[in-house]
């Protein structure tokens, strides 16, 4: 695993990790929620050695079990998040300690793909972790920004101060 990917996958975890702590707003103009998930596969696919050379069936096995877990661990992580309508329009999330308990099991089930991979020697990089964490963001976003939508059926911006309020016809004296 290199320093870069490491150092990555860390900043990515304690990202997430701190933006379920408090609410943060859900845009549903835009397609931002996608920068990240391509980033990781970007450099996920980049690994010289995602698939080990000496045991190519049982590594692309492990790493399609890894890429299921991660889509279900953003399934799950979409689903437990609280998702409402502020007074101005926005649309907000935050994760719950049900999210906490889907990011709990996905990560011990991701360890013990580990170990079992481990056990049947084979070599592991950071890639199929990088790929994972694409899939589970990727879901994750693509779901909240559907939910989000929901709850805003018109689709446009949110309402801003001063909407909806009769200006006058004429010019104010100053």
């Amino acid at each position: 695993m290199s320093l870069v990917n490491l150092l990555v996958i860390v900043a990515v975890v304690a990202l997430v990790v701190a933006r379920q702590i408090k609410p943060q707003r859900i845009r549903t103009g835009g397609r931002k929620w996608l920068v990240a998930p391509v980033v990781l596969a970007a450099m996920a696919l980049r690994e010289p050695r995602l698939l080990d050379p000496h045991h190519t069936a049982v590594a692309a096995l492990l790493i399609g079990v890894e890429l299921a877990v991660g889509v279900l661990i953003g399934v799950g992580w979409a689903r437990t998040s609280r998702v409402w309508t502020g007074q101005d329009g926005a649309v907000w999330s935050k994760g719950t300690r049900a999210t906490a308990a889907v990011w709990g099991v996905g990560i011990a089930v991701r360890l013990g793909l580990m170990g079992v991979g481990v056990m049947l020697g084979v070599h592991q990089g950071s890639g199929a972790l990088l790929l994972a964490l694409a899939a589970t963001l990727l879901v994750r976003g693509g779901l909240l920004a559907r939910r989000a939508q929901a709850l805003r059926p018109s689709g446009g911006p949110a309402p801003s101060y001063g909407d909806h309020v009769a200006t006058a016809p004429w010019k104010d004296r100053v």
